[in-house]
């Protein structure tokens, strides 16, 4: 799958945009279409847990009656290189399961080629960052109660069978998950209010949950595994963070602010006020878009593709002093990092770039080169 298009189908993109994205829950049931379920079979998920080196106390974790097991139960210290690390034993991790344990692998978009393909699709429609866990549990076993995550999620149910419950309620943008505690968990129980529709998920289904949206799930009939998706936008707190960089290069927010009780907070009030403004400008300039845009940017990374035993070729070039052509602002915080560096291997630009295309950074040298500020050794 290597689209949105493609994993809500046949659900049409224009008709989730327009009825269910942000909106409300959607259920997409395979029918006898299990190609989706082909995202991660048990023997691909055995294939990963075999890797140990990949895991720790923190990455496979065992959760227990809505509450994780401690790493010391499931975990053996490990010798590596840099120090010793708590690891799962493979032993120990099937003994939980079979006794009613759940198992949550945490952060494996990119150790699974088709989980990556997919959150590629979804980093780049979404603008966003996605992250992919994977639940494997067993009959009568609920891993989480009731709870709302602070992402869109869109689950693929690849094996087995699960039962998601669906609450009325919605959190409203919710951006910091609270704490895990045990009144935590009462306080979700509390605000969740009536079932609002039961989902049975079977292999090759997909479910999209909107952020904030109340739920939890059990699985049934024997074992089931399912992969979570999490899609994470930027959001208006990236404008503060933004705003600090670009207002700082204006005098006027460096300078000392009036004392409040100079002209009885007159003086204070007209100097903010004046501030505001300029931070106003400040958004509405294309500039400043083209840095918000940069960072959604950045949370797309290029996809990795090794292509070893062939050797990269290096080409190398030198700055020469003259200036470099127009561009966009991605272009010129490439451009930036040129000139700092003096000298470089293009490869080591693309490579250093990954949140631009490999076309867009070749393109930008080849214009710099054609104005006379970028020369080939």
């Amino acid at each position: 799958m290597n689209s949105l298009d493609e994993l809500l189908h046949p659900v049409t993109l224009d008709q989730f945009r327009a009825e269910y994205e942000d909106r409300k829950p959607l259920h997409v049931p395979a029918g006898t279409d299990r190609r989706k379920a082909a995202a991660l079979t048990w023997n691909a998920f055995n294939a990963l847990l075999d890797q140990s080196s990949l895991w720790t106390a923190g990455s496979l974790r065992l959760m227990r009656n809505h509450t994780p097991v401690p790493p010391e139960e499931y975990c053996r210290p490990v010798k590596t290189p840099d120090g010793t690390v708590m690891r799962p034993s493979a032993g120990m991790v099937e003994v939980f399961l079979s006794a009613g344990a759940s198992a949550v692998a945490n952060d494996v978009l990119h150790l699974h080629p088709p989980l990556t393909r997919i959150g590629q699709a979804l980093g780049e429609t979404y603008a966003a960052l996605v992250g992919a866990n994977v639940y494997c549990s067993f009959q009568g076993v609920r891993a989480f109660g009731t709870h709302f995550d602070n992402h869109d999620v869109f689950v693929i149910q690849t094996e087995g069978e699960k039962v998601w419950t669906l609450y009325e309620n919605r959190a409203l943008n919710p951006v910091d998950p609270p704490e895990d505690t045990a009144e935590t968990r009462r306080w979700f129980e509390q605000t969740r209010g009536r079932v609002l529709q039961e989902v049975v998920m079977r292999p090759g289904d997909v479910l999209y949950l909107p952020r904030g949206w109340y739920h939890d799930a059990l699985a049934v009939e024997g074992a089931s595994l399912h992969v979570t998706f999490s899609v994470t936008p930027l959001y208006g707190r990236i404008l503060l963070s933004l705003l600090d960089n670009a207002a700082m290069q204006n005098p006027a927010f460096r300078a000392w602010l009036p004392p409040a009780h100079q002209e009885d907070g007159r003086a204070l009030q007209r100097r903010l006020a004046e501030l505001g403004e300029m931070l106003a400008a400040i958004v509405a300039t294309p500039e400043f878009r083209d840095e918000v845009a940069m960072a959604q940017r950045r949370l797309v990374a290029r996809p990795a593709g090794f292509s070893l035993p062939t050797p990269k070729p290096v080409t190398l070039y030198r700055t020469t002093g003259r200036a470099f052509p127009r561009s966009s602002t991605a272009l010129g915080v490439v451009y930036g990092w040129a000139v700092q560096e003096r000298q470089f291997a293009l490869e080591e630009m693309i490579a250093q770039f990954d949140f631009l295309s490999e076309q867009e950074v070749r393109a930008g040298v080849d214009a710099a080169e054609t104005a006379g500020a970028l020369e080939k050794l």
